[in-house]
């Protein structure tokens, strides 16, 4: 099943042996899903980046309502930091990307009481092995030695970004720092791709764990 790269950054945040997302792997993903949808429209010509700024191009609507407000979000007038739009609502992109993995049967998602008494949502993964496979498939864009140039853009944006972000369920600590001048040097490749964002997701998570941010499952 194709998703959107948000899409797929927010079920790479699974971890599949423990059938659940790890609260460590929430704190940065709403950053996650708004830099994903960034990625796209730079891609797709609706987005210019400008050093570390940028600016919205006219264009056609993107047909993805997310990825589209996102979009909105960026004045056409002039160009503006690329970290308000990473930061600013990270709080509200978790619930319109979930309600679309549920729309599309990848998740499930349970309403119960904690003790009877708190609400929680519980999000199942239909086809663990899908993300597996996700996981392993960006594992390989790190563990492997394809130039980073030959790398399927989103695979490229997933690796860098579960690396900037530090999800756990694609990398551990310990393979990051070994693994760190390959890293490098696909941060670097991204950075041609799309120049200022990955610094500003970066930028972003750093701000929110420090005060302990992070959202719904």
């Amino acid at each position: 099943m194709d998703h959107s790269l948000p899409q797929s950054l927010y079920l790479l945040c699974y971890t599949v042996d423990k059938e659940k997302f790890e609260l460590t792997n929430l704190q940065g993903r709403g950053q996650l899903l708004r830099a994903g949808a960034l990625t796209e429209l730079t891609r797709a010509g609706l987005l210019e980046p400008r050093g570390s700024k940028v600016v919205r191009l006219p264009g056609h609507a993107p047909d993805d309502p997310f990825i589209d407000a996102v979009w909105q979000d960026v004045p056409a007038d002039r160009p503006k930091s690329w970290i308000q739009f990473v930061h600013a609502k990270a709080h509200t992109a978790e619930k319109p990307v979930r309600q679309q993995l549920v729309a599309a049967g990848a998740i499930t998602v349970e309403y119960e009481k904690r003790l009877g008494l708190l609400p929680l949502d519980r999000v199942v993964v239909n086809d663990p092995r899908q993300v597996r496979g996700l996981q392993e498939r960006v594992r390989g864009a790190v563990l492997g030695t394809a130039a980073p140039s030959a790398l399927p853009t989103d695979d490229l944006a997933m690796a860098v970004f579960a690396a900037e972000v530090e999800v756990t369920s694609v990398l551990t600590g310990k393979e990051r720092r070994a693994h760190k001048q390959r890293l490098k040097e696909l941060a670097a490749h991204y950075d041609g791709v799309v120049p200022g964002l990955r610094k500003a997701l970066r930028d972003s998570y750093l701000s929110s764990r420090a005060v302990g941010g992070g959202w719904s499952a």
